[in-house]
């Protein structure tokens, strides 16, 4: 049981980080091959976004329910999930505000600019906004990220203890 449980709580971790390390990637390409249609680009990369966010939160829901059990399971030692723990819940609270706060805000300005950002002016203030909060997206991801793999390196941690 043991087992199965610590298998589920690395699974948790691996599919929210994996997908944390390849959106990048993906995003990349996707903008490469659509380099003159930006606004489809964006498009597709919003939706897998939301996507991974989604997953996101259920990996880090699972992942907090584990680590909170753990203990009563003896599978950790109780002091030891509580740092993992903390680190989980901020990169839940992070995904949360970036999928529900940062997202939404974004596309009111993409509205606000007529539909497709890049088609306004860089100075208009609905561009100008989109970019603070596309690079504010941008920071969330990295921070969840590295969020993420310092979780890992506490969780193996717990293993020793």
């Amino acid at each position: 049981m043991k087992t199965l449980l610590r298998t589920l709580l690395y699974l948790a971790l691996i599919v929210w980080l994996g997908a944390e390390i390849f959106f990048p990637v993906v995003a990349a390409i996707t903008f490469t091959a659509l380099r003159p249609d930006t606004h489809t680009a964006g498009s597709i990369v919003g939706e897998l976004l939301r996507i991974l966010r989604g997953m996101g939160l259920v990996s880090g829901m699972v992942a907090l329910a584990l680590l909170a059990l753990a203990p009563a399971w003896a599978i950790y030692k109780p002091r030891t999930v509580l740092a993992p723990m903390g680190l989980v819940v901020l990169m839940i609270a992070f995904t949360v505000y970036s999928q529900f706060a940062i997202i939404p805000a974004m596309e009111r300005d993409r509205i606000a600019a007529g539909g497709a950002i890049d088609a306004v002016d860089a100075a208009n203030p609905s561009r100008i906004d989109f970019n603070k909060l596309h690079n504010r997206s941008e920071h969330m991801e990295e921070a969840i990220l590295l969020l993420g793999l310092a979780t890992v390196v506490l969780v193996a941690k717990a293993e020793t203890a």
